[in-house]
């Protein structure tokens, strides 16, 4: 709501804060919604849990700094989103094109592609980041079974 005078936004009222709130919440739940549908149905997101988890518990291990666990949690998240905008592309692909089409597999494929740059790209930073201080963390159980 803005107002026409001023082009700022008009005051809140007391009695629309209930209903903006709970539009505000049920958004959330419809969000969770997605993510549980996206793991109930595609492999890939339990591989993104699975890699998610162990670097977090690396990262603690290792003690990362706030900058490197900012980069990190932007590449893990640029991931998932990522994964989450593939399983939607693919849904609606499948909604307006239930018969195979080349162009719904172009649409599918280039959607796929588009999470495996982003992986990758999440792996040379996850190497980059987390690789120094493992295997600083990891020499002294090297060279005692070297030995």
């Amino acid at each position: 709501m803005h107002s026409g005078r001023t082009g700022r936004p008009d005051r809140v009222q007391p009695e629309d804060l209930n209903e903006i709130v709970r539009k505000r919440i049920a958004s959330f739940g419809y969000a969770f919604q997605g993510w549980v549908y996206a793991l109930r149905t595609q492999m890939n997101t339990w591989i993104h849990a699975t890699i998610t988890t162990a670097v977090t518990v690396v990262g603690i291990w290792v003690r990362l700094d706030v900058l490197e666990w900012a980069i990190i949690v932007l590449a893990i998240g640029a991931v998932w989103a990522l994964e989450f905008m593939n399983t939607a592309v693919e849904a609606i692909i499948d909604l307006v094109s239930p018969e195979p089409h080349p162009l719904a597999k172009v649409g599918k494929d280039v959607a796929a592609a588009s999470v495996l740059v982003m992986a990758g790209a999440a792996a040379i930073v996850g190497f980059l980041i987390l690789g120094p201080p493992l295997i600083e963390r990891l020499r002294p159980l090297l060279a005692a079974l070297l030995n």
